[in-house]
């Protein structure tokens, strides 16, 4: 099976990296890793001064492909699911250079995990965010939500499995421009080739300082979170929300463009 993680060089010093896994970017093991994959070796290339991050289809990301997880025996696949997306988000966020994140439609669990641990966040006007985990059963990713909304939006947000728009996200200065879907990726291709002509021997160094100083550690206090993931599984708890999801027949991105 091809891969769902595309990278190509779009302008001098500017990779990008595309997620395009239908119908709703929810990724399964394999696709996170690819995805972390291929972030790190766009950073690690010399040629590299800046990566877009950005996905084809209805919506940026969808999360974990929660059906994988359902339909697999034991605990292998939701061990994979957690050590991949923990993979991926740290991918973005040590990547050398600046990340970053181009979302359209839906971004959604892991999609904020992604946008969280970006550098710069680009959106279009029919962006919406939010954490369904708990609707799931699960739990994780508010590290990367409290990165986006004050903290006690967070809250709000993590408990109802509530969702905001571009704009709010705008007005808090997380989002950096809101465009029409049509502008979005020129607007993140403007935002990249700005950073693309400085030095990237400073900018490189600058991305390390900044994360050297960060007052929150987003990969002990992720792995913290997963810590109870593991534990409402192992109770029998994430079983029973997954399964009734299943049941369903949809993504969670279906979902929730069917309450929008």
């Amino acid at each position: 099976m091809p891969s769902p993680v595309t990278t190509t060089v779009q302008a001098p010093g500017i990779h990008v990296v595309t997620v395009d896994a239908p119908p709703v970017n929810a990724l399964t093991v394999q696709g996170w890793f690819d995805l972390a994959e291929a972030i790190t070796a766009a950073g690690r290339d010399p040629e590299c001064h800046v990566v877009v991050l950005r996905a084809a289809g209805r919506g940026f990301n969808a999360g974990v492909d929660i059906k994988e997880i359902d339909a697999s025996e034991g605990y292998g696949a939701l061990i994979g699911a957690n050590h991949g997306c923990a993979a991926a988000f740290s991918a973005v966020y040590d990547c050398a250079v600046p990340v970053v994140a181009t979302v359209n439609g839906y971004c959604l669990g892991g999609g904020i995990g992604l946008v969280g641990n970006a550098d710069v966040v680009v959106a279009s006007d029919d962006a919406t965010f939010g954490l369904p985990e708990v609707d799931r059963g699960a739990l994780g990713a508010a590290t990367h939500l409290a990165r986006l909304v004050p903290q006690h939006l967070m809250r709000t947000l993590y408990f109802t499995a509530g969702t905001v728009t571009a704009q709010q996200l705008h007005h808090f200065g997380s989002v950096y421009r809101v465009v029409p879907r049509p502008e979005l990726d020129e607007a993140a291709l403007d935002v990249a080739r700005a950073i693309a002509a400085k030095d990237t021997r400073v900018i490189r160094k600058a991305k390390e300082a900044i994360n050297g100083i960060d007052p929150v550690n987003v990969h002990t206090s992720y792995r913290y979170e997963q810590g109870f993931t593991f534990e409402l599984n192992l109770a029998g708890y994430s079983d029973e929300h997954r399964q009734e999801f299943v049941a369903t027949g949809r993504t969670v991105g279906e979902a929730k463009e069917e309450k929008a």
